[in-house]
């Protein structure tokens, strides 16, 4: 399964990254996504990079502040998140969508609908004091 890590209490600003691990498990037939849920809230799409990196895709809210990449041979997908504001405040989530390696697939971005993937992990927790 999927472990989300990095999480913490920052100020408004302020950066943190994060990332989520495989746990040792290939991810490169995945397209991963980061969604997060703040308090009383959906769950929403935040940023997606789809299986080889060609294709990533981020909310209009965090465009120009947050930055998804992976590295397939480390197993592992990241989210710089530079600053950050309260409303940034939420449990983050990683999670993963089966992929089937076809030409189409080399430039499609993930979707923002949570119902389309088939992994998740456990949320790390992101605090933003004003």
């Amino acid at each position: 399964q999927l472990q989300a890590f990095g999480g913490g209490l920052v100020q408004a600003g302020d950066s943190l990254r994060l990332s989520c691990t495989a746990h040792g498990r290939t991810i490169s037939g995945y397209a991963m996504s980061w969604f997060r849920q703040a308090p009383g809230k959906e769950r929403t799409f935040v940023a997606g990079i789809n299986w080889n990196g060609g294709a990533i895709d981020y909310a209009d809210s965090v465009k120009g502040r947050f930055t998804i990449s992976r590295d397939n041979a480390k197993k592992m997908v990241y989210l710089v998140m530079n600053d950050l504001k309260p409303e940034d405040t939420a449990l983050y989530y990683c999670a993963a969508q089966i992929t089937y390696r076809t030409k189409a697939s080399e430039t499609e971005a993930p979707g923002h609908d949570a119902g389309v993937y088939d992994y998740w992990g456990k949320g790390t927790l992101v605090t933003v004091s004003s």
